[in-house]
C-alpha cells in the first residue's frame, strides 16, 4: 500500500508514529508537497494520500476518506496566511504558495468581492520576502508561515476568517484512497493508532521539530496542541461539506458529491 504524506510540522504527530508502524503493515511512505500528492493519487503512483480537502472534494467520485482523521482548525491557525502591503481592495498582484490548492480556493471565497475583480494569481515557490519583493500581497502556508512577520505588511490568518464569517471549522487536508484499492482493516486501525499515539506525545514532537526548524518550542506547542485538530467529527464534517458548497458555487468543484469513506 503506497501512502504519501507531506512532512510539514503539522503532519508530525502523523507522520512519525506512522513510520514506526509501516513495515509491519505494508505501508510504503512518500513525502511531497500537498499539491504534488494529490496529483500522484489521480495518476495512480499512490494508493492513498494526505491531499488538499479541495483536490478530494473535486474527485468525490472516485475518491474515499479515511475516517476521523484529517487536519482541521477552528478560528486562529497561523499557518495558512495572506500578507499584504496594500489594502486589499487595493491589491494589484498576488503570490500564491504553490504547494497548496486548499488555501487558494479559500482566499478566492472569503475575499471574492473584496479583491478587484481582474486580479490574477501567480504560483511562487514559497519564499514570502521575493513574493512580496514582485507582488502587493502573497498567501503562504505551512511551516513558513508559522510565526512569520513582515515590516510593513497586514497579516490575515485565513483560518480565523474562514470561522468569522462561517462559524465553521476549516478542514485543510485529508487522507483520500482510489476508487478500486481495497483498504484492509489493518490499515486503518493502524493510521487510527499512529494518530492516537502521536496526540499523547505532542510535547516530545514539539521539541524536536523545534530543534529542527530553529521554531521556538513554545509556538510549535501551542500549534500542535491548540491549532490543529486532527479529528474528522461532525464538527469537520459540516465545515468540509459547506466548503464544498461554496466551491460548487464559485464554480471549483464541477459537481457536488456526499462525502464517502472507506
Amino acid at each position: 500500500m503506497r501512502l504519501g504524506i507531506h512532512d510539514f510540522i503539522n503532519s508530525q504527530p502523523l507522520l512519525k508514529p506512522l513510520m514506526k508502524r509501516a513495515a509491519e503493515v505494508g505501508l510504503e511512505i512518500s513525502n511531497d508537497t500537498p499539491a504534488q500528492l494529490a496529483d500522484q493519487l489521480s495518476a495512480g503512483q499512490l494508493d492513498m494520500a494526505m491531499i488538499p480537502a479541495i483536490e478530494y472534494l473535486k474527485h468525490a467520485d472516485r475518491f474515499r476518506m479515511v475516517p476521523n482523521i484529517s487536519i482541521a482548525s477552528r478560528k486562529k491557525v497561523g499557518t495558512v496566511l495572506l500578507l499584504s502591503k496594500v489594502p486589499l481592495d487595493a491589491v494589484q498582484s498576488l503570490a500564491v504558495d504553490n504547494r497548496s490548492r486548499t488555501s487558494i480556493a479559500l482566499l478566492r471565497i472569503l475575499y471574492a468581492t473584496v479583491f478587484p475583480a481582474e486580479l490574477e494569481f501567480s504560483q511562487h515557490e514559497p519564499n514570502p520576502e521575493k513574493m512580496l519583493d514582485h507582488h502587493d500581497a502573497a498567501l503562504i502556508i505551512g511551516d513558513q508561515a508559522l510565526g512569520i512577520s513582515k515590516k510593513g505588511a497586514a497579516i490575515y490568518d485565513l483560518s480565523e476568517e474562514w470561522f468569522n464569517q462561517t462559524g465553521k471549522t476549516f478542514v485543510h487536508a485529508v487522507i483520500a484512497v482510489r476508487d478500486g484499492v481495497k483498504v484492509d482493516g489493518s490499515i486503518t486501525q493502524t493510521l487510527l493508532d499512529a494518530k492516537h499515539e502521536g496526540l499523547q506525545n505532542l510535547d516530545a514532537i514539539a521539541q524536536a521539530q523545534a530543534s529542527e526548524t530553529g521554531h521556538p518550542v513554545f509556538l510549535l506547542r501551542d500549534y500542535l496542541k491548540h491549532k490543529i485538530c486532527y479529528d474528522l467529527g461532525e464538527k469537520e464534517m459540516q465545515g468540509l461539506v459547506h466548503f464544498q458548497s461554496l466551491c460548487h458555487e464559485f464554480g471549483m468543484v464541477a459537481k457536488k458529491f456526499p462525502l464517502r469513506f472507506v
